[in-house]
């Protein structure tokens, strides 16, 4: 693989994690739109992301299994265009059963950007954590970006370019990609940059069943989350926000905007410390912060809220390195399509959760306090982990890789 390869396949990557995250969070702002223009409930209208959320985690081994036998960048061009697709057909429907379709297609699409663009990203970086921590980046900025595009644009135009405008620029950028797989620009590593060490069976069992069960209470507060802020945001603070989606969009892509470096963060403590030690600790933080969040408004409201999401996302590399650390080689895209079926497969339940908790008191004080536990939950469940050591420093090569050269800071 040439250095070019390297380099325009790891752009690549950080684009798709972006445009993941935007179009599968547009909806989540633009419902409060669509509240004014179909006359239909908060609740009922979230609803209509289930089976689009639902579709994330279920395409998810599929997408996996066919990057570990076809091909990581021909899968990726698949993503780009199928997930636009899906997103302008959403802002074509003219009902609800129109509307959940074109959300299905899009979650489908998006179904396949995590295994498939993790695998990616390891196969091709000597420093994993560190290129984990970047395309996290990307992934923040996108769900930041995501409320402030589907704020500004229903506020500008209306709810369909919010779904539109994106999408077209996602296939387009699928496009690009296809022209750079087609012309031999971006081609597949057969072999990873920096080889893993191995582990024993039962090790690796045994961290698969500890994993599952963190990935899963992992998932259900991110998608919790990320589903309700919208409406939070928009009921705690009406003196900062007004009555419009902009205003709402724009404090949820400040809070993700200040989540975003949170990976890169957890990126390079899970490349210098044991990824145990590093996984528990993101995940203990995140209980008395859970617990306190929905007893605030205004602008504390804002400071809890960017503690919370950031603490969500801190744990993430040092989760992705622990899976591939206990994964064959050959296998890695099927086990994070496994993964995110856990991760993602539950975020129909995070959807249903918000509109239970918030049906039973108008609030999301009774959500928080789920979500506590199941971070309880989780941190128990970590120190279950296999033991390990510290990682050991890596050799120089004698020939640089080109995803470890300064000048593109991104592993």
């Amino acid at each position: 693989m040439s250095p070019l390869s390297a380099r325009l396949s790891l752009g690549f990557a950080c684009a798709g994690h972006a445009f993941m995250h935007v179009l599968s969070a547009l909806y989540l702002t633009i419902v409060l739109g669509l509240e004014r223009d179909w006359a239909m409930s908060y609740d009922e209208l979230i609803r209509l992301w289930t089976i689009g959320s639902l579709m994330i985690g279920l395409g998810a081994p599929l997408s996996g299994w066919l990057g570990d036998r076809w091909s990581d960048a021909k899968m990726m061009v698949v993503f780009f265009l199928l997930t636009g697709a899906g997103a302008i057909a959403a802002g074509l429907a003219d009902g609800a059963t129109a509307l959940t379709i074109g959300l299905a297609v899009l979650g489908l699409g998006s179904s396949i950007y995590h295994p498939v663009g993790m695998s990616w990203v390891i196969k091709n970086a000597a420093n994993r954590g560190r290129a984990l921590g970047v395309m996290g980046i990307f992934g923040s900025i996108g769900i930041a970006c995501a409320a402030l595009i589907a704020g500004g644009l229903t506020e500008l135009i209306n709810w369909r370019a919010a779904f539109i405008v994106p999408g077209a620029v996602c296939m387009l950028t699928g496009v690009a990609l296809f022209a750079c797989v087609a012309t031999g620009l971006v081609t597949d590593r057969q072999r990873d940059a920096k080889p893993q060490p191995g582990t024993n069976r039962s090790d690796a069992v045994r961290a698969f069943i500890v994993l599952s069960v963190t990935m899963v209470c992992a998932g259900l507060i991110f998608q919790s989350t990320v589903t309700a802020m919208p409406k939070w945001f928009g009921e705690r603070m009406t003196g900062l926000v007004g009555e419009g989606t902009l205003g709402v969009g724009g404090l949820v892509t400040l809070v993700y905007l200040f989540a975003s470096g949170s990976q890169f963060i957890g990126g390079m403590l899970s490349d210098r410390y044991p990824l145990k030690h590093v996984y528990v600790m993101c995940l203990a933080i995140q209980i008395p912060l859970l617990l306190i969040a929905s007893s605030f408004a205004g602008l504390p409201l804002l400071v809890v809220a960017g503690l919370v999401v950031f603490t969500q996302s801190l744990q993430i590399p040092a989760e992705n390195l622990l899976l591939a650390r206990h994964t064959p080689d050959k296998h890695r895209g099927l086990a994070f399509g496994a993964k995110f079926v856990l991760s993602f497969g539950v975020a129909p339940l995070g959807v249903q959760l918000v509109a239970l908790t918030y049906g039973w008191s108008v609030d999301f004080w009774w959500l928080f306090l789920i979500l506590g536990g199941f971070a309880t939950v989780a941190v128990l469940a970590a120190t279950l982990l296999p033991r390990e050591s510290a990682p050991v420093p890596r050799r120089a090569a004698a020939t640089p890789d080109p995803l470890t050269a300064p000048a593109i800071g991104a592993e």
